[in-house]
């Protein structure tokens, strides 16, 4: 934080103004900088006392330190300097196209003229509960916040531009709707069929994403080395571009898997892929996989050997194989909270299945992926049943 200096100017007239001039500090870049700031305290026709009491409430807030200085900083003028250059960057580049689209559209041209300081508790609050009637889905409105949330944070703790974040106790209108309790996996039968309508190899990237329940970045960015006898290791992920770390420190783990999921990694070796290869018909026979080299990836895009397009592969093979069998709900997603509900069916738990599902909280895989299952609540209750007869 910028170092608190006492300021004392007197006012005087200019004009038909009474007028202040105040220090204050222009954050560029990050970098911190002094520049004058001008005040109108009134018309020039004040009496003095009454204008040396305008100006006490602008230097009391700075000198006491309930203000910092940097807090006159203009909204637009931190995030276009100092947030999107600085801090964007750091984040997943699908992140930041969420972020921009939500800085674009909501927050620059409902808070871009206002400094730092003028977003209190109150106007924000004021500003997100006038979302009641609005058109925004209950998603929306939690990203909006969070994006907010992000940049007074940085504001806050990184750059010392304001003593504290006052989006911490902001609250939501209520949805209009209750969240969906049931959302949608596929059964065994529906696995089953699916795998068969999918071409190779993608038919066995969703073999082993219901199989092991991993995402589809980390799916993507599987090696070969990572590959063992009777487990997968889960150390990098690749999502539309970029490379990283598993989404946590409980994400980046060794699991064991079934054996026929590491049967069907070793098949991709050995498999041939018939694709379409220039105009008039023409088709070519070429390998699965291009290379098997231990830093090699085991998906591998067919032409190029390059790591895939998540996207690219779900609206051109598993959206299309799915409509077929009336299952217009299946995405990544789904199979991963397919492999969750699979384990609690099969009473796999849950601290085994958190451990497999890779969660830091047993309450995420029990209250997100895991889904109501009809037949195991029917199981419980004939149990219970046994000990009231």
């Amino acid at each position: 934080m910028a170092r608190r200096r006492y300021q004392a100017p007197q006012p005087f007239k200019r004009g038909d103004w009474w007028c202040l001039l105040t220090w204050s500090d222009d954050f560029t870049q990050g970098q911190c900088k002094r520049k004058r700031q001008w005040h109108k305290l009134g018309r020039a026709d004040l009496g003095i006392r009454e204008v040396q009491k305008l100006a006490d409430e602008i230097l009391h807030p700075i000198n006491a330190g309930l203000q910092t200085i940097g807090s006159a900083t203009n909204f637009a003028h931190f995030v276009n300097t100092t947030y999107i250059p600085l801090e964007l960057p750091l984040l997943a580049t699908s992140t930041q196209d969420r972020y921009s689209g939500v800085i674009k559209n909501y927050l620059l041209p409902q808070f871009g003229k206002a400094s730092l300081r003028e977003l209190t508790p109150a106007t924000l609050q004021a500003y997100f509960s006038g979302m009641a009637n609005s058109k925004l889905s209950a998603e929306s409105r939690d990203k909006i916040r969070d994006v907010l949330a992000s940049i007074l944070r940085e504001a806050k703790t990184k750059y010392g531009l304001l003593n504290a974040n006052p989006m911490e106790n902001v609250k939501l209108p209520p949805r209009r709707r209750g969240k969906r309790h049931q959302k949608p996996y596929i059964t065994r039968q529906q696995f089953d069929q699916l795998v068969l309508l999918i071409p190779e190899p993608y038919a066995s990237m969703v073999f082993v994403a219901v199989l092991t329940g991993l995402r589809v970045s980390e799916l993507i960015g599987l090696r070969w080395e990572d590959i063992h006898l009777d487990s997968l290791t889960v150390d990098e992920r690749f999502c539309r571009g970029d490379w990283g770390c598993p989404k946590s420190d409980a994400s980046n783990a060794t699991v064991p898997v079934n054996l026929a999921v590491v049967e069907r990694i070793q098949q991709l070796k050995d498999m041939k892929v018939v694709l379409p290869w220039g105009g008039h018909g023409a088709k070519r026979t070429i390998n699965a996989v291009r290379s098997t080299a231990p830093d090699a990836l085991v998906f591998q895009s067919l032409k190029k050997g390059a790591p895939m397009r998540d996207n690219n592969i779900l609206t051109r093979h598993i959206k299309p194989a799915a409509r077929k069998l009336g299952l217009d709900f299946v995405n990544w997603q789904v199979l991963r909270r397919s492999f969750a509900t699979w384990l609690k069916i099969a009473g796999v738990d849950v601290k085994d299945a958190q451990a497999l599902m890779r969660h830091s909280r047993a309450s995420t895989t029990m209250d997100v992926y895991q889904q109501f299952v009809p037949e195991s609540q029917r199981r419980a209750v004939e149990k219970l049943s046994s000990l009231v007869q």
